[in-house]
């Protein structure tokens, strides 16, 4: 059995963020000793492992207890958590993109690590792409990923729809 301070010590966590997780009901105590102090069972450190793990994917508290529970299928959560995560980066991208602009300095773009479509396409042509490659770039890009390639040109800072009509004549010609 582990105290509450061995506890909070082996995961660098304090000592009043485990009573919270006691009081929410996310890691009860196995047991209390005869001093009525909290102790805890290799399985609570099992269960504090999990949560962990999950606190670092970003999930709230409430899910975490859920999924605990069973009472929550992990995919479902964990899915719709990676949907809030990818609008929320892309949220990310539009206010870096309107922070470039209104700096307007070219040495703003290197600092961000934000590439722009121009860059891009100078990148692929350097590196050997005509059209007809780049083209078939994202074909690819469209076969295998279609919502990965749709974040890509969003980051890229184009337009919907000229977003719309790369995805649309690559979809055409795979």
């Amino acid at each position: 059995m582990y105290t509450i301070g061995q506890l909070a010590k082996r995961f660098g966590l304090s000592r009043s963020t485990l009573l919270y997780y006691d009081s929410i009901g996310l890691l009860p105590p196995a047991s209390r000793s005869t001093g009525n102090y909290r102790l805890y069972s290799q399985q609570t450190l099992e269960r504090m492992q999990q949560i962990q793990t999950y606190r670092a994917a970003g999930l709230p508290l409430d899910s975490i207890r859920s999924l605990l529970s069973f009472s929550t299928s992990a995919s479902v959560v964990l899915e719709r958590h990676l949907q809030d995560v990818n609008q929320e980066i892309n949220r990310l991208r539009e206010q870096q993109q309107v922070i470039i602009k209104l700096l307007n300095q070219p040495e703003s773009f290197s600092e961000s690590r934000h590439v722009t479509k121009a860059q891009w396409v100078a990148m692929l042509k350097a590196a050997g792409l005509d059209e007809a490659g780049m083209h078939k770039w994202h074909c690819e890009f469209e076969k295998r990923s279609p919502k990965a390639h749709q974040d890509f040109l969003e980051s890229l800072g184009i337009v919907p729809d000229e977003i719309e009509r790369i995805r649309q004549g690559s979809r055409q010609s795979s």
